[in-house]
Order: C-alpha cells, then structure tokens, then sequence
C-alpha cells in the first residue's frame, strides 16, 4: 500500500467513515423481511435500517426522530406498500430530495385486501374495494421479482459492484425456489384449503399455494358480535381448527373464535425477521392442522 493510500485510509478510520466507494450503502426498508432481501442481495455493501420495529404494525407507525435524521443521509428507501408510508412518504421525499425510493411491488400483480366482517354494514361486510394488499413478501415467487429490483436499483448506485450483486441476486432465486417447492410439498395433500386468520396478511401465500385465508378482523379492529357469529359459523362449517394471528394485534377476538370451534390460536407473523422459517412454520402449522 503506498503511503498515501494509507494515510487517506488512516484519514477515514479516524473520521468515522469507511474509504470513499467502499463504504456500505445506507439502505432504509419499510418491514423486517425486506431487509432480508436487501441484505442478501447487497451483502457486505449495504447497511440496512428497518422502519417499523419488532412489535409495531405497519398500518399505526410513526418513525422516530432519529430514524427520519437518519433518512436524510440514506442512499435509498425501499418501500413496500405498507400504510405508514401513505402518510411518511412524501416528507421523506422532502428530507432526502436526491435519494432513489424503490417500490418493491414494482412489475408485481398485486392483489386486493379480501372484504372484512363489521356489523356496521348492512350486507354484514366491509368493502375495502381499493384497499391493495401489501404483504407481497409472504409469496416466494414474488420476493423473487422484489430482489431482482433490489439488484438493478444496487447496481445503479454501486456499478463496480454490479456482479457481486448479480450473483447474490442469483444465489438468493435459487433458495427461494427450494422454498416455494418445500411449502408445496409439505401441503400437497391438505384437503381442508381454508385457514382463519386476524389480520388478511397471507392473501399471496394462499393465493400461491391454493388456499384461502378467512379474516376476523373488521378494518382493523375485533368484530361486533353479528360479524364474530358469522366467522364461527363458517369456520365451523369448514371444519377449520387453527385461527393464525401476529403479536402486532389483539389475540381476544382470535381465542373467542378457537373457543367456539373447539380449536386453538397459532401464532402466524408475516414480520418475522427469520423469512424462510417463518414461511416454512406456517405452512407446517396448516399442514399439522389438516390432520385434527
């Protein structure tokens, strides 16, 4: 190393920061699982910050002072769909002008939140007919189309570093591919398609696998009675057993339900950090289900 090289790196080290080209692109997603994606595609180049924090919902998240600091030095923001960014967005847009916002959901199909039991409709039923869903991730197949725009958005701010990202990209298709093949072998032979759920977050992970996803929830909240009997009702006539809810909601209307059908509560969180096992959990949960 030539002693200027070296004293610019001792420059860096001791300024706090890493030598120009070399330090991690500052990357800022909306929800756990990005970041999974972020990282794996990035690897050692990016340094991913999550918004919504372990124990927060997307649709009720405020970001804190010091992550909107943070933003305005960030190299991109990934974003995904999730409420919150409804009404963040736009301020982000003003506190970083210059950095490239990525929608994930880019070239993806996306699908509408199914309508939702609430007693303060006459038919019994809640339409959210322009309300998409966002849970996009909870598809492997389609994280598949979300890292491959991870990977073009990299490479356009890293070219050097276009190839790295590219085999990463590749590597990470290919363990997604075993994925979506493990959940469809582990059920292949479930016979009862139907699932109840909280909050509609698994509307891609059924549609992926053949099933279907029953909501309790009336918009985000725990239905009126008129609602909840109607829920028990199907769910009993469907011989569902199992109600799947996520820590980011009330469990007492999901426990009412498994009471009433003689089931129990599972725990189902499309946030968890660890994606591939938290998928392939779920779908042992639906398989393990079938058989009481």
């Amino acid at each position: 190393m030539s002693r200027i090289r070296l004293l610019l790196l001792l420059s860096c080290l001791l300024s706090g920061h890493a030598p120009a080209g070399e330090r991690p692109l500052s990357v800022f997603v909306s929800v756990l699982p990005q970041r999974t994606f972020v990282e794996r595609v990035g690897g050692d180049r990016v340094a991913v910050e999550v918004m919504v924090q372990p124990g927060h919902s997307p649709a009720t998240y405020d970001p804190t002072p010091r992550q909107m600091q943070a933003l305005a030095e960030a190299d991109l923001y990934v974003r995904t769909g999730v409420p919150f960014e409804a009404a963040w967005m736009a301020r982000v847009r003003a506190l970083n002008p210059d950095m490239p916002i990525l929608d994930n959901r880019a070239g993806i199909e996306l699908r509408r939140l199914e309508a939702h039991g609430h007693d303060g409709d006459g038919d019994g039923t809640h339409r959210h007919a322009a309300e998409l869903d966002a849970h996009v991730w909870t598809d492997p197949r389609r994280v598949m189309l979300m890292a491959k725009g991870i990977r073009d958005q990299l490479s356009k701010l890293a070219p050097a570093d276009a190839g790295r990202f590219d085999a990463n990209y590749r590597t990470l298709v290919a363990e997604l591919g075993v994925l979506d093949r493990d959940i469809r072998t582990m059920l292949a032979d479930v016979e009862r398609r139907r699932f109840l759920v909280f909050h509609p977050a698994w509307g891609y992970f059924a549609d992926a696998y053949g099933l279907e996803q029953i909501a309790i929830e009336a918009d985000g909240k725990e239905p009126g009675a008129q609602a909840l009997a109607a829920v028990i009702d199907r769910a009993r006539q469907e011989g569902v057993s199992v109600v799947f809810v996520q820590p980011q909601f009330n469990r007492r209307a999901a426990r009412r339900v498994a009471e009433a059908i003689g089931g129990q509560v599972a725990a189902a969180d499309p946030l968890a950090p660890d994606y591939f096992a938290n998928l392939r959990a779920v779908a042992a949960a639906i398989a393990a289900a079938d058989q009481r």
